[in-house]
């Protein structure tokens, strides 16, 4: 893992607890797991470039995707 992992981890991270506590808060069924799998997903991914890919499609998931 290189430092340019550890920061993008570390920031999908931060978004993802961000989206599982309004996805909680709100009864937000596709944030609150976007939020999950923000936080889960760069322990698997260890490849930078398919890493920020994954990260901003699951940001961007939550707003294109009404449940």
């Amino acid at each position: 893992m290189d430092d340019n992992s550890l920061l993008w981890g570390m920031l999908f991270g931060s978004f993802g607890l961000g989206f599982f506590s309004y996805g909680k808060k709100q009864k937000h069924t596709v944030a609150l797991l976007c939020g999950i799998a923000l936080m889960v997903f760069p322990y698997f991914v260890t490849d930078t470039l398919w890493l920020v890919v994954i990260g901003l499609v699951l940001i961007v998931a939550p707003f294109v995707v009404r449940y």
